[in-house]
């Protein structure tokens, strides 16, 4: 049995009041509440890129995390015995590190190989720095995009897999928001191949034309 308590993860510690990373956490929020999506994920004038990106990872892997544990009770082993988005797409994990060779889980397993992965990559200094004066790494870009790459395939699971159930639980118009919010921002810096878009293309097409 997948435990209880590995479903639940502990968001990433809030960023430092008075940092710039919180400065621009408020923007973002501000900006956010005109409910202009295009507008709320474009990098402020003036501002640094590799910021920008990294208080936005922090924020979706928050947002992606609180979504995903409304339906953590019915994605089990049992029931998504794979990571899947529907019939054509399946994942396998592996992080490079702990995992070299991908390895086929289920998607509770998976999503907290995923999520535990990711903490670690905020957690890290040497890429998430959180001090004043700090320099991103040069592969900082990269790392994003493969954590955007991997958190994308959360959004797919459920919407393939337990869509009814966050109807049923009144969440629908959250999740469709926050995956807008998403492709809009991973189109702004062209951080996910469309390819990998592939389980939600016609719901992206949909959602990015209203």
């Amino acid at each position: 049995m997948f435990s209880k308590k590995s479903q639940t993860f502990k968001p990433k510690k809030n960023i430092q009041e008075g940092s710039k990373q919180y400065q621009l956490k408020q923007y973002a929020e501000a900006t956010l509440g005109s409910g202009n999506l295009r507008l709320a994920v474009s990098l402020p004038a003036g501002e640094d890129l590799n910021e920008w990106l990294a208080v936005n990872t922090v924020d979706f892997f928050n947002q992606i995390n609180m979504l995903y544990g409304t339906i953590t009770e019915f994605c089990t082993t049992s029931e998504c015995p794979v990571m899947s988005a529907g019939p054509k797409y399946e994942y396998h994990w592996a992080d490079g590190t702990t995992v070299k060779k991908a390895i086929k889980v289920s998607a509770p397993e998976y999503v907290d190989y995923l999520m535990t992965w990711v903490q670690s990559q905020l957690d890290d200094e040497s890429i998430f720095p959180s001090k004043i004066g700090v320099l991103f790494p040069k592969n900082f870009q990269s790392i994003v995009k493969t954590i955007f790459k991997r958190l994308f395939r959360v959004y797919a699971h459920i919407y393939h897999s337990h869509f009814q159930k966050i109807v049923n639980l009144g969440e629908e118009a959250h999740l469709n928001t926050s995956l807008k919010h998403f492709i809009f921002f991973i189109q702004e810096f062209n951080l996910v191949d469309k390819k990998e878009l592939g389980p939600l293309s016609e719901l992206i097409e949909t959602l990015i034309k209203n």
